[in-house]
């Protein structure tokens, strides 16, 4: 976290509408926003500042949390409820769901109960992204070249060696996608199990409006290479570097074509893996694990069949 005598300061206390107490500082993320938790009309609430360069953005997560919200209100799969938003003084003010993140209770299990209590996931960004979903002309060329500079950034030799052959496995495999149709939606935009907290049978999704209408793909990856950037496969069978299992329950919960398993998931998996740059504050572990899923999935892309 970082030193709060560094932070933009808070709202004056008069600025604030009665029954709202902003407390403890939870996360800041430097030039966009810091997140506190609080109360808002009683209620416990997370307070959501941000920064005038990027109140515009947060507007649009405001419209997208209010949009949502109404859809992902059962009681398996819901969202956490919009309370406010105060544009003058650049503040969302979000319900604090109760929960547990997902990843978090998925370490405490068994390795052999994980697979069961992740595969929900997959339901419910199905539910989330199912009032939006459209299909649209597939167009990889923006996304290799985000991969390509990304790559360029990497600090650790071994990897980047690594990630010359994912890219030009996905190089190869945007070829064949390039021309055809690939599914879009209003996504989540940041999906990982840690953005979805576990209460009981109930999935509450946070962090979610950070995105605009994107290839769901890209999402389903997202979630992938974050279990296994962290060392988590609890079915032990590993595709392109992910969990097989995990995967099979996208494939599942999304009906997803030949085409997009085949293809279009194996560029998204590429494209998460080089987009999200290994730091050197890492610890040598995680090194180790990226060292060893990067090269099953360069792997995986080289022998990957496209005719």
């Amino acid at each position: 976290m970082s030193d709060p005598a560094s932070l933009p300061e808070l709202p004056a206390e008069s600025d604030l509408p009665d029954g709202a107490e902003i407390g403890a500082l939870i996360r800041h993320i430097p030039g966009k926003r810091r997140i506190h938790a609080g109360t808002w009309q009683g209620r416990d609430a997370i307070f959501r500042l941000a920064t005038p360069e990027t109140a515009e953005m947060q507007a649009r997560e405001w419209q997208e949390a209010c949009r949502i919200w109404p859809y992902m209100q059962g009681a398996r799969f819901r969202t956490a409820e919009p309370l406010a938003f105060l544009p003058e003084i650049h503040l969302m003010v979000m319900e604090r769901a109760p929960g547990t993140p997902l990843l978090d209770r998925i370490a405490r299990l068994r390795a052999d109960r994980r697979a069961a209590r992740l595969a929900p996931a997959a339901a419910w960004l199905r539910r989330y992204t199912d009032v939006s979903e459209g299909w649209r002309a597939a167009r990889c060329a923006g996304w290799l070249a985000r991969a390509e500079r990304a790559t360029q950034g990497q600090p650790f030799p071994v990897l980047r060696g690594i990630e010359a052959g994912i890219l030009s496995g996905i190089e190869r495999i945007a070829g064949r996608i390039d021309g055809a149709d690939w599914r879009v939606a209003i996504c989540h935009g940041d999906f990982h199990p840690s953005n979805l907290l576990v209460n009981g049978r109930t999935l509450t999704g946070i962090d979610t409006g950070g995105s605009g209408r994107m290839p769901v793909l890209k999402d389903i990856a997202r979630f992938l290479m974050h279990m296994a950037r962290r060392g988590v496969c609890p079915s032990g069978r590993m595709w392109c570097g992910v969990d097989e299992g995990m995967r099979d329950a996208f494939v599942e919960a999304f009906a997803l074509t030949e085409a997009e398993r085949r293809l279009v998931l194996p560029f998204f998996v590429g494209i998460e893996a080089l987009i999200r740059v290994e730091t050197p504050a890492l610890r040598p572990r995680r090194i180790r694990i990226a060292e060893r899923v990067y090269a099953a999935l360069r792997d995986d892309l080289a022998t990957r069949d496209l005719t």
